[in-house]
């Protein structure tokens, strides 16, 4: 499941967005917005773009150290087997029954997601307005985000997906619906995301409509499974949505806690795409009342003594310490010394 709903780009820019399909298989994304081989799918970040002009860089970066002009947004499956309301996608679109799919193997998902990237950032090579060096830069990735669209968990090499990433010395930040616990206890990414949408049940049915029974079920077992990480990063993140499951804060901090995660985010749902036909504009936080609510759940959670956000994401970060960044990631680290950074 993407991240948010900000991170689209628009036709008429230089990542012009369409769908290929040209490996001559049997075509699974049948989505205008995404440039696809098979199963797998990319399409731009709005902030990758943006950093690559020079106008600024994601949350992400500001939180984790990720260079947004360096990351590919992408998915091994567009399926999914839940239907948010505050998802921007068309429902219609995700339709479940993955019988005739024939899977990729992970070698040619990585090697797909940095040839469609590529594709989808080409128009920047001929901007004056980008350097060279940035656009070069940009043209090979070192962090990939497996979170455009769909449940990751779905795809079944996803563990091994992750090690082909990391075997091109590409960071990955999975992020999932929880419904497949038995997957994520085998995922081991730099950074792994759960969403966690509501603190009870009552609340997950109406507003994450899982298609499947056990889901909540399910969600609960992998927040023990998050407990159990060692190494790898974990992130619990709520798409807050005004009217259906801001409240009870302390509810929440009760849920987070079972997961023991690393960090905690919560970010304003953002009223666009298909979640306009479900829900009122109102039902959209501004930033102060994310934070509000962020410091309400930080209350019950002493050991988080950080919380802030970023005004233009409108999304707060619950920390138990200042620092947050990836430390591979840090500038300096051996993981860019063959490969500075251009700062502009």
């Amino acid at each position: 499941m993407s991240d948010s709903a900000e991170t689209g780009v628009g036709a008429g820019t230089d990542a012009e967005r369409t769908d290929d399909g040209d490996d001559g298989g049997a075509m699974q994304v049948s989505s205008p917005d995404y440039h696809s081989q098979n199963h797998t799918a990319a399409q731009t970040c709005g902030w990758t773009a943006n950093a690559i002009r020079g106008e600024g860089k994601c949350y992400k970066y500001i939180f984790y150290g990720i260079e947004s002009h360096r990351c590919i947004q992408m998915t091994p499956v567009v399926r999914c087997n839940e239907r948010c309301v505050f998802c921007w996608r068309d429902h219609q679109g995700h339709t479940y029954e993955m019988d005739d799919v024939e899977w990729d193997d992970p070698e040619a998902v990585v090697d797909a997601s940095i040839e469609l990237q590529k594709k989808l950032l080409s128009g920047f090579g001929g901007n004056d307005e980008v350097p060279r060096e940035v656009f070069d830069q940009a043209m090979e990735p070192r962090h990939v985000a497996i979170s455009l669209d769909g449940e990751p968990t779905l795809y079944p090499y996803l563990p091994e997906l992750i090690e082909a990433f990391h075997d091109r010395d590409i960071t990955t930040f999975l992020v999932s619906n929880g419904t497949r616990p038995e997957v994520l206890r085998e995922c081991d990414p730099t950074q792994l995301y759960v969403s966690v949408d509501a603190p009870e049940r009552h609340t997950f049915d109406e507003v994450v409509g899982a298609t499947e029974d056990d889901a909540w079920e399910n969600l609960l077992e992998t927040m023990d499974v998050l407990a159990a990480k060692d190494e790898t990063r974990t992130v619990l993140r709520t798409t807050l949505v005004k009217g259906e499951n801001m409240h009870h804060p302390d509810w929440y901090a009760g849920f987070y806690q079972q997961a023991d995660p690393d960090f905690v985010e919560l970010k304003a749902y953002m009223h666009v795409g298909h979640s306009q036909g479900r829900l009122d504009r109102s039902a959209m936080p501004d930033h102060e009342e994310v934070l509000e609510f962020a410091e309400d759940v930080k209350s019950y959670m002493p050991e988080f003594t950080e919380c802030r956000g970023v005004p233009e994401s409108r999304v707060a970060l619950l920390a138990k310490e200042a620092d947050t960044w990836v430390p591979k990631l840090k500038k300096g680290s051996e993981f860019w010394e063959h490969d500075p950074l251009v700062d502009y």
